[in-house]
C-alpha cells in the first residue's frame, strides 16, 4: 500500500519541521533518500542529529513541496538545482542533488540579522582582540582568516567590516553567495554562468573607489594575485584560505604564485579557527577522573544532556591562533626559513584553556582538531 499524504497536512508537517530546525538553532537540514528508508537529520553546533525517519514513500511528496517553496522546477528530477526559500521570515538556501535513490535536498539556514556580528563576541583572548583592532585600523594591508568549512571564517570578517562600517569609508565585498547582509557595505556576488568571477568583479571593485575590500575566498592565482595587487596600494584586504593552521597560509599563497616578497610586504595578520561546541551551563558535572594536559592532571567536566541542549552542548565558541607578521617573521618569509613566531598560542593551546575554564571536553577538541 502506497502512503500518500493529503497535500494541507503535508505543508503543515514541513513547516513545523523547518520552524522546530530554526528553534534548536540548526544550520543545515538534510533531507535523504535511501533505498529502504527516508532520513531527516540537522546539524547543530557542527554535528548532524537523525530528526525524523518518515516513510519512504512520502520523499517525492516532501522533496516537491519544498521546490515548491523556493519557486524550483518539481519536473526537472535529473539536474542539481539551487534556490532560496522563507518561512517565518527565516531564509533558507536550498540544494538538490539527484542521488541513486531519488533526490536528496539540503537546507542551508542563512543568516537572518539575529547576530550582532561584534568582535567582542568572537571569543577572543585580551590579547588577541587588541591585536586584530589594531590592525583593522591599518589604512592598507591583508588579513587572512583560515579554517575548513564550516569554522566561522565569514562570521569573523564580518565581524572587523562591522567595526570599519562608517560613514566616512567605502566597504566592498565579493562573495560566493552573499551570506551576511550588511546595510553599508557593497556586496556582490559571484556568478560563473554569466562569466562574473572572483578575479573580474574585484577588476571592477578596485575602479569604485573602495577603501576596504572583503574577499570571500582565495580559490586561485588571478585572485590572490589581485588581492595582493590592492593591499600594497592603499587598501585594507580581507579574506579566507582553506588551510590547517596560519603558517600554512603563508606556504599556500606561495603555492598560487605569489612571490615571497610579496606576502612578506602586503599580508598583515593571519587567523586560524575552529568552532567547538560548549558544555550546557545547566547539566555540565565535574568527572570523577582527572585528565592530563601536557604533564599536569587537572578535574575537567563532561557533558549529561537535558532539555536545555542536544547530548550535553549548547552553543559553540571560537579556537583563535593569531599570526600577526612581525618583521622578523617578514624576514623569515624573504629567507625561506621556517616560521617560528614567538609567544604564539596554538589551536590546541587555545583549546587546553577552555577545558581547564570548563567551556568543553577534550572528547570534543579531539573530534575538532584530531587526537593527539
Amino acid at each position: 500500500m502506497v502512503l500518500v499524504m493529503q497535500e494541507d497536512q503535508l505543508v503543515d508537517s514541513i513547516d513545523k519541521l523547518l520552524l522546530k530546525a530554526l528553534k534548536k538553532r540548526a544550520s543545515d537540514i538534510h533531507f535523504e533518500p535511501y533505498q529502504q528508508s527516508y532520513r531527516i537529520r540537522m546539524r547543530i553546533d557542527g554535528v548532524l542529529h537523525t530528526i525524523l525517519v518518515p516513510p519512504l514513500t512520502l520523499a517525492k511528496q516532501i522533496v516537491a513541496r519544498l521546490k515548491i517553496m523556493a519557486k524550483l522546477n518539481i519536473a526537472e528530477q535529473r539536474l542539481p538545482q539551487d534556490g532560496q526559500l522563507v518561512i517565518d521570515r527565516y531564509a533558507m538556501r536550498i540544494s538538490t542533488l539527484p542521488v541513486m535513490n531519488g533526490e536528496k535536498v539540503v537546507l542551508r539556514v542563512l543568516d537572518n540579522h539575529d547576530s550582532p556580528l561584534s568582535i567582542h563576541d568572537l571569543g577572543f583572548t585580551d590579547r588577541d582582540l587588541a591585536q586584530f583592532q589594531q590592525i583593522l585600523n591599518h589604512p592598507q594591508g591583508l588579513i587572512l582568516v583560515t579554517g575548513p568549512t564550516g569554522s566561522g571564517k565569514t562570521v569573523t570578517l564580518y565581524s572587523g567590516l562591522k567595526t570599519l562600517n562608517l560613514p566616512h569609508c567605502n566597504i566592498c565585498s565579493v562573495e560566493d553567495p552573499i551570506e551576511i547582509p550588511v546595510e553599508g557595505i557593497n556586496q556582490t556576488s559571484v556568478n560563473m554562468k554569466i562569466g562574473l568571477s572572483f578575479a573580474t568583479i574585484l577588476r571592477a571593485l578596485l575602479r569604485q573607489d573602495p577603501d576596504v575590500m572583503m574577499i570571500g575566498e582565495i580559490r586561485d592565482h588571478e585572485t590572490a594575485e589581485i588581492a595582493i595587487q590592492a593591499a600594497q596600494t592603499g587598501h585594507l584586504v580581507l579574506s579566507t584560505l582553506h588551510t590547517n593552521s596560519s603558517i600554512e597560509a603563508i606556504t599556500r599563497l606561495n603555492q598560487m604564485g605569489i612571490e615571497r616578497y610579496l606576502i612578506s610586504a602586503s599580508v598583515k595578520l593571519i587567523i586560524a579557527q575552529r568552532l567547538v561546541r560548549k558544555l550546557c551551563c545547566h547539566c555540565k558535572v565535574v568527572a570523577s577522573e582527572l585528565i592530563r594536559l601536557g604533564q599536569k592532571p587537572i578535574p575537567h567536566y563532561v557533558a549529561i544532556g537535558c532539555e536545555n541542549c542536544v547530548g550535553g552542548y549548547s552553543g559553540r565558541i571560537g579556537l583563535y591562533e593569531f599570526l600577526t607578521i612581525t618583521p622578523e617573521i617578514q624576514h623569515q618569509i624573504l629567507n625561506q626559513q621556517v616560521i617560528t613566531p614567538s609567544n604564539q598560542i596554538s589551536l590546541r593551546q587555545s583549546a587546553e584553556q577552555l577545558i581547564q575554564q570548563g567551556i568543553t571536553t577534550l572528547a570534543e577538541i579531539n573530534r575538532v582538531l584530531g587526537e593527539t
